[in-house]
């Protein structure tokens, strides 16, 4: 009788689970069908979960990692302000909560805890269209900067009149509210079904089911320290530090960044949300990550950085490249440390290819996919959206039909992924040829640096940006006029293991 208890105890979990994490899903259905630009409804740069009362996640939908990560930032940012059970709160203030500046995220309350979308806005302001400048030095030339605040009518007007293409922008916010609406309904629904309290204990029981698998899997790997450093491009020249130290001792794991480079002048930059939600997502690569997703996987975890550094900078640093560039190579690096104690693949692209084109009629914007790493029993894959971006490719037809753009090509960079005993994969090649003035801005990395092999691999070509022929660094601003072709060459993943000769 105590077994067939528990045993319905065990199944009751897991369907109320399952009800959580669809109603996720569903939050992110209805945010992508609902929104007015390319970058949410094709590309899906968007994120949404659930949390409980005391502010922890619960479940999530398998969107970005880099939103995903940081979004208890935003949600403890948001009950220090004390909502009310109808209240909206909105914010994208790194330094309160956000990641960059495009990334909007709404807060509201359920009856068990709180709902959260965040989203990729093809537009916020920015002294550049698509507000996210390659050149950038203080947070406000980036674009309007929201701390946690109420959302009303009014509130809704004034913040999208200071951006580019409002209707655009009020449209895709109305999809987050959408998105929201519909997660109160379901959790109502569930709670009429099951009972509040069954809920809410499922709930907790969730985090701690996720916080025991992780900590058991971590407890499988070797004690000790292990190091590595890997370098930023920032505009203009140079290099910039990122270095870390994974200490794994038992069940938990101290991740230490100091002795990296201090916050710089350009956007590099990155709030310790983000360096979180980086190292989370490492973690959960190469302990369990088949875990059901809730915070209770990132409790085994503890991050430190210095106050100030690249990687936990203070206002009013600029962000803009932090959260898609920095937090790129912050896996890199740890995925290097831990190469010290386990197996893990060679590098991948390490970059976004951030591509924006506007001027004040539309705003576009995109990240562009490329090669993967060779694993130690397999081959890189080719053109892919991975680590903290995710996202898929905006289709040829979607991009021609809504914007002045045409895509004169968009293959793979053949032979761009390093050689070893499992080839790395090949990045991208994409065109695009403007059809009326605009203003460009490109945001990229290992366009100096390739991306290095494992194990003997060779390493992967590093990208190159070019328009018109002429090459680009890989921070770029320039105006362009019609007929212009932007040519983005994404690097190679590294390869696995020497080549083997012979037949």
């Amino acid at each position: 009788m105590c077994h067939e208890r528990v045993t319905k105890v065990e199944i009751e979990l897991q369907l109320i689970g399952a009800a959580l994490r669809s109603v996720a899903d569903e939050m992110g259905a209805v945010l992508i069908r609902s929104a007015f630009s390319a970058n949410i409804k094709e590309r899906r740069d968007c994120s949404t979960a659930l949390f409980d009362r005391r502010g922890r996640m619960v479940a999530q939908a398998e969107h970005i990692p880099v939103h995903l990560g940081a979004m208890p930032d935003a949600v403890a940012a948001v009950r220090a302000q004390d909502p009310g059970p109808v209240d909206v709160f909105i914010l994208n203030d790194p330094f309160a909560g956000g990641t960059h500046l495009p990334d909007i995220t709404l807060v509201t309350r359920t009856v068990l805890g709180f709902a959260v979308t965040r989203a990729h806005h093809a537009d916020v302001g920015g002294a550049q269209p698509g507000s996210l400048p390659s050149g950038s030095r203080r947070l406000e030339e980036e674009g309007v900067v929201i701390p946690p605040t109420r959302l009303d009518d009014a509130t809704l007007d004034r913040l999208v009149s200071r951006m580019r293409n409002p209707d655009e922008r009020r449209g895709d916010l109305r999809a987050q509210l959408a998105a929201h609406r519909l997660a109160a309904a379901r959790v109502d629904e569930l709670c009429a079904r099951r009972g509040a309290a069954r809920v809410e204990a499922a709930m907790d029981e969730l985090y701690a089911y996720s916080e025991r698998r992780v900590r058991a899997a971590i407890a499988h790997l070797p004690d000790g320290r292990f190091e590595a450093a890997d370098r930023l491009e920032p505009a203009g020249g140079g290099e910039l530090e990122v270095r870390a130290a994974v200490t794994v001792e038992g069940d938990e794991i101290e991740i230490d960044f100091a002795g990296t480079a201090p916050q710089h002048e350009g956007n590099l930059n990155c709030p310790l949300a983000v360096t979180r939600s980086a190292c989370y997502f490492v973690v959960r690569c190469l302990t369990d990550p088949d875990v059901p997703a809730s915070g209770g996987a990132f409790a085994p975890v503890h991050v430190r950085a210095p106050d100030g550094c690249l990687v936990n900078a203070r206002p009013p640093a600029a962000v803009a490249a932090g959260n898609v560039e920095t937090s790129s190579r912050i896996v890199d690096v740890l995925f290097a440390a831990f190469g010290h104690a386990v197996e893990v693949p060679a590098q991948g692209q390490g970059t976004m290819n951030n591509l924006t084109l506007g001027n004040d009629r539309f705003t576009y914007y995109e990240t562009v996919g490329g090669g993967q790493g060779a694993c130690p029993g397999a081959d890189g894959p080719s053109g892919v959206h991975v680590a903290m971006s995710n996202t898929l490719s905006t289709p040829a037809e979607a991009l021609e039909l809504g914007y002045p753009l045409r895509v004169e090509r968009h293959s793979l960079r053949l032979g761009s992924g390093g050689r070893g005993r499992h080839q790395g994969g090949d990045g991208v090649i994409r065109e695009l040829r403007v059809l009326e003035a605009c203003r460009l801005s490109l945001v990229g990395e290992r366009r100096v640096r390739s991306p290095q092999g494992a194990r003997g691999g060779e390493p992967g070509a590093p990208g190159r940006n070019l328009v018109n022929g002429e090459e680009l660094p890989g921070k770029a601003t320039r105006d362009l006029e019609p007929g212009d072709v932007v040519r983005l060459e994404t690097p190679g993943g590294g390869g696995f293991g020497p080549v083997q000769s012979g037949p």
